[in-house]
């Protein structure tokens, strides 16, 4: 997974050493050159001084063929503008932003991207919430023997289809969102980039979808 982090403050630096822990390509953006010492010696290499308001900087990290984005400077606004360069411009996948302001989450979730407010901020909320392990209900059946729940696809199930991600009696997909339009998945359907998908799950089969998108993930 190519991932770019832009700031290089202490979230962002840890979640930049963990995932390239993980050998996913980590690419980190910050205007001070100095942070360039809270990386380990193997990121060094990857870290692009600049701006992230530059869309010249984002080429040169590899924003344009990245599977994520994270913003994660020390202002709202900053993160905002550069999430939705990502989004809109660069057409990366997946984007997420720091949020230090509640009251600014749903001027992000109005854009669609997915905010993480700075109480609740954790480098290991948001390297789930990038490799989709927080597969967390959003409506649940009955007394919660079924439940809908929705994550991006991984990158490696791009021409997929669909159905083969189904489990008789166990998981099904019900809906795909692509390019910010929803529909229902003919059997033919194969998965695209950026598809967040509509899964109906049995409860017990939860941990089962949960290990299946970390193992296409390779992590």
């Amino acid at each position: 997974m190519r991932v770019v982090i832009t700031g290089c403050g202490r979230i962002g630096s840890a979640l930049a050493t963990q995932l390239a822990r993980e050998h996913h390509d980590v690419h980190v953006v910050d205007r001070d050159p100095d942070v360039r010492r809270r990386l380990p010696p193997g990121l060094a290499g990857r870290f692009h001084a600049g701006s992230g308001f530059s869309r010249r900087v984002l080429e040169e990290a590899g924003a344009g063929c990245s599977d994520a984005l994270v913003a994660v400077a020390s202002a709202d606004n900053t993160n905002l503008v550069i999430a939705r360069t990502a989004k809109e411009t660069f057409r990366v996948p997946i984007v997420l932003a720091g949020v230090h302001d509640p009251q600014h989450v749903g001027l992000y979730e109005g854009f669609g991207i997915p905010a993480v407010c700075d109480a609740a901020w954790s480098v290991h909320r948001i390297h789930r919430m990038l490799l989709h392990r927080d597969l967390e209900p959003e409506v649940t059946f009955g007394n919660g023997e079924t439940v809908l729940v929705r994550s991006v696809l991984p990158h490696h199930l791009t021409g997929r289809r669909l159905r083969d991600i189904e489990i008789e009696g166990e998981i099904r997909v019900v809906e795909v969102t692509r390019g910010g339009r929803s529909l229902l998945p003919l059997c033919t359907t194969t998965a695209a980039p950026g598809d967040v998908v509509t899964f109906a799950v049995a409860a017990p089969a939860l941990r089962r979808l949960r290990a299946f998108l970390d193992r296409e993930l390779g992590t």
